[in-house]
């Protein structure tokens, strides 16, 4: 078959991939210069290394991706180090990134609390009925087994800064989900993760792949035979530079871009994807002359009631050492937020100011002129926002239009967005598309 692949983010590459190793003519539409997606990377000229835009990371659980990564005989270049994920606790910071030190906060008191937390964290870890918890909110649900001051002080924090307004609406199933999967080590490639993108689409243009970058796709629809041809319809793709026809086409943007670019979706499936919640991400990277936490802790968990103005500060340089970034310390400020928030409409150095302060609380010797150069990274489409239910609310990939097929990260609950559930949609997709 001819096929287009539309979005080079891993589940698009990983779709590509299975399906050129079967023998399919595979062409890949990228609107952005570069491959990876959101999970892409940049590199200032004095780097050896390029930086994500946006922070990632993978868990020794994460089977798809280094499944894949094994495949593309490319495993040596994965690394794990020991990284350090802290919680505020009055002012001081706690190591929490193992049921122990979890076990260890003070934040929770030495009684029934405690026992509560233990015995909610080893149930989550041991079940595997997730259809259950899908049923209940978090915040029901965790009130309920875990207790109210469990709930506030450790989870719901953390479910205010990722899901905003949204977060009472959020099914424990999702919950279960990063709980069950997560492990302490997190792993990153020699080089960054565009490095990994960047050599994964080297291997697909070796099987035949063609990439066409900075190729905006405008119009997906359906076309009739032309000729003496006996086949069935194709599929037409029209991008800035024409039109071109497909026996089969999947798309791997957000739902919004998906509802835009096919226009004859039948009312149900737009209503399906329109009905999809989401939460944008801003991210500032900064470039430090010194090293901001002198503990070298690597992930704060910032909660706003704290004042903290985003939901988690990171420095990438307490993972992987300062040497691959010609001695620069790259620390990132993130966040969620709903579309249109004022932060998209900032500046990389003007979201600097206003993130000083709380720079300055991780450290005290803090200065404004510690920052070499800030970069400022925006996404409308980061955070899918799961409701009750909604495993039943989910868009099947292979969509009503014949032959056209849908991939996102919106549909890969209970699973939380990451690459390795990019992998797995994308290569679900691929055998749909070949079955």
């Amino acid at each position: 078959m001819k096929i287009g692949i539309i979005g080079a983010g891993y589940a698009g590459l990983s779709a590509a991939y299975d399906l050129a190793k079967a023998g399919n003519q595979v062409t890949i539409y990228e609107g952005m210069d570069s491959v990876g997606g959101l999970a892409g990377g940049f590199k200032d000229p004095k780097w050896d290394w390029t930086v994500d835009r946006f922070y990632h990371h993978w868990f020794a659980s994460d089977n798809h991706m280094l499944g894949l990564i094994e495949e593309l005989g490319l495993s040596d270049k994965v690394l794990f180090p020991r990284p350090y994920t802290v919680l505020l606790h009055n002012e001081k910071w706690y190591p929490f990134d193992s049921i122990t030190q979890a076990l260890l906060f003070p934040g929770l008191g030495w009684g029934l609390d405690k026992i509560r937390f233990g015995l909610v964290g080893v149930f989550l870890k041991l079940t595997k009925n997730w259809r259950a918890l899908e049923k209940f909110t978090v915040d029901a649900w965790m009130r309920k087994w875990a207790g109210n001051r469990v709930y506030e002080t450790m989870w719901e924090p953390m479910l205010i800064g990722k899901f905003g307004r949204h977060y009472k609406d959020v099914p424990m199933s999702w919950f279960w989900a990063r709980i069950h999967a997560r492990t302490t080590k997190l792993g990153t490639f020699v080089g960054g993760f565009q490095a990994f993108a960047d050599s994964f689409a080297e291997k697909l243009c070796e099987m035949g792949v063609e990439i066409r970058l900075s190729a905006r796709v405008l119009k997906i629809v359906r076309s009739s035979p032309k000729g003496d041809r006996q086949t069935s319809d194709q599929v037409s793709v029209t991008g800035e530079s024409g039109a071109e026809e497909y026996d089969q086409v999947l798309v791997t943007t957000s739902p919004a871009a998906m509802a835009f670019l096919v226009p004859d979706l039948p009312e149900d499936y737009l209503g399906a994807l329109k009905n999809l919640k989401h939460m944008g991400a801003v991210v500032l990277v900064a470039a430090l002359k010194h090293q901001l936490s002198e503990q070298g802790y690597y992930w704060f968990n910032l909660p706003k009631g704290d004042g903290f103005p985003f939901l988690a500060l990171v420095e990438h340089t307490n993972y992987v050492g300062a040497e691959h970034f010609g001695g620069d310390h790259i620390v990132y400020a993130g966040d969620y937020l709903e579309p249109g928030h004022a932060h998209f409409d900032l500046s990389a150095d003007e979201l600097m100011d206003k993130f000083a302060d709380s720079f300055a609380r991780i450290n005290p010797k803090f200065e404004r002129d510690w920052v070499s150069k800030v970069w400022a990274f925006k996404a409308d489409y980061a955070q899918p926002v799961p409701q009750l239910g909604h495993s039943e609310n989910i868009p099947e990939i292979r969509t009503p239009v014949d032959g056209i097929y849908f991939a996102s990260m919106s549909q890969v609950y209970p699973w939380d967005r990451g690459t390795n559930f990019a992998v797995e949609i994308g290569r679900r997709a691929a055998r749909l598309m070949m079955g």
